[in-house]
Order: C-alpha cells, then structure tokens, then sequence
C-alpha cells in the first residue's frame, strides 16, 4: 500500500487561507468607508434586525464579547451605529443603526454584492451554487 504524499498546496487549510486572501482583496477595495469585514458584518447585522443587544449581535455575527464590544465601540466610534438602555432588561444595552447608516444601507448592501459576485467570478454558476452550499456545510 502506497502512502499518498502530503502536499501542502493540496490541503483544505492551505487552500482555504488562500481564498481567504483573495476575498480579502477584493473586499479592502470594495470596502464601503474603509469598514473592515467585522464591522461591515455588525452593520449589515443591526441594519437587518433594526436593534439587537450587543450580546446577541456577537452571537449572530460569530465574534466573542471582548471582539463585538471592540467593533461596536468603533462603530460608535464612527457614528454608525449608538447603545440604548434595553427597556425590557436595564442590564442590556441594544446596539442601534444611525440614521446615516440606515440612509446607506442599499450602498452597503450593494457592496456586499459587488464583493461576493468578484470573489466567485471564477466559477461558473452551478459551482457557485455548490461552493457555498458546502461552505454552509462545513461552517
């Protein structure tokens, strides 16, 4: 029985850091206000759900506290986004969409489009179809 040689440029870790690398290309020349990908995610997250606590929006965007508290402070930061008191429970604090960033929100999106379209522009639609079907799988 032969050993299969174990090429780098042939691992899904390898190849999953170089792709990584081009979306990140395309993504810093797309990028709306020089926004990094983290903070991009909150922005289209809260636009989404209109106001969410920090907590949860950590949760749905996959970043741990002391990283959602660091991107919404930016944010804060920037006027895109301002904390309130949650009504229902004092402790909480909802992270909440300014009206600047609510009046963008069809730009963002549209670069998030712009985004994904230049990093999958080498696959032909069935394959884009099924790359991110088994990104969703894997993720």
């Amino acid at each position: 029985m032969t050993k299969k040689l174990y090429m780098l440029e042939e691992q899904v870790g390898f190849m999953m850091r170089l792709a990584g690398q081009r979306h990140s290309g395309i993504f810093q020349a797309h990028a709306p206000l020089g926004l990094t990908p983290a903070q991009f995610s909150v922005l289209i997250k809260v636009l989404e759900l209109g106001e969410c606590s920090q907590n949860d929006l950590g949760r749905k965007t996959a970043m741990d506290v002391a990283t959602i508290k660091g991107v919404v402070d930016r944010l804060r930061a920037r006027d895109l986004v301002y904390v309130k008191p949650d009504p229902s429970d004092k402790r909480r604090a909802l992270v909440v969409p300014t009206e600047g960033t609510k009046a963008m929100a069809q730009d963002l999106k549209d670069a998030g489009h712009q985004i994904t379209k230049e990093t999958l522009e080498p696959l032909r639609e069935l394959e884009r179809e099924m790359f991110l079907t088994l990104l969703a799988k894997i993720s």
